[in-house]
């Protein structure tokens, strides 16, 4: 039984390694599931077997790189009673900073970013995507929220503008350097980008 499901999981991560470099090669619209199964050396079966449709797959590519709304909150929660701007500052820098350290992560966001279109195929996979955007904005709103830190936001910004310029932001980084890594440094330039916005959204911003 141990043997079946290392097999399962094996053939699994083919057919993941498989669609992200047919994705990356050709986009997700034009990359067929026939196509990623000669890739990944199995039948269109084993395919369905693991993934209900391109979708579905597609949400599991994402789903290697992308923490949950969950681990994110759970990152965001302050237990230990520090700054929780602060954390998320270095939240976000971590990730931009991943893009440059992961080769994998740099994979998949430049197919997210730059080689899908959200076809009808990929309608499910869409509407999860759009959830997850919705979901982290959500969060950075709440973290603005608090008392704490709303009485830091500068006069006229509230917490939903401040959530939705970060956002912004964080999409906009991710966007520019998969599309030319020329144009930052993320090792070195992503604390000075998100501390200038930081600056620009609350009072009293030292990192």
């Amino acid at each position: 039984m141990r043997r079946t499901k290392e097999q399962a999981e094996q053939t699994r991560c083919a057919i993941l390694a498989a669609a992200e470099t047919l994705f990356l090669q050709q986009g997700v619209a034009h990359t067929s599931l026939e196509q990623i199964a000669r890739q990944a050396g199995v039948t269109r079966g084993a395919v369905y077997w693991h993934f209900a449709n391109k979708a579905d797959l597609f949400n599991a590519l994402l789903n290697q790189v992308r923490l949950p709304p969950e681990q994110l909150a759970e990152r965001l929660a302050d237990c230990d009673g520090g700054d929780a701007l602060l954390s998320l500052r270095n939240l976000i820098i971590e990730a931009i900073e991943n893009l440059a350290r992961d080769a994998q992560k740099r994979r998949i966001f430049t197919i997210l970013l730059h080689r899908c279109e959200f076809t009808d195929e990929l309608r499910d996979a869409e509407l999860q995507h759009h959830r997850f955007i919705d979901a982290f904005i959500g969060l950075l709103e709440a973290l603005f929220s608090r008392p704490a830190c709303r009485a830091r936001l500068q006069a006229g910004v509230s917490p939903r503008l401040a959530a939705r310029a970060l956002h912004a932001q964080i999409v906009g980084l991710f966007t520019d350097w998969t599309r030319d890594p020329l144009l930052f440094d993320p090792l070195q330039d992503s604390a000075g980008l998100i501390d200038a916005v930081l600056r620009g959204l609350l009072r009293d911003w030292q990192a």
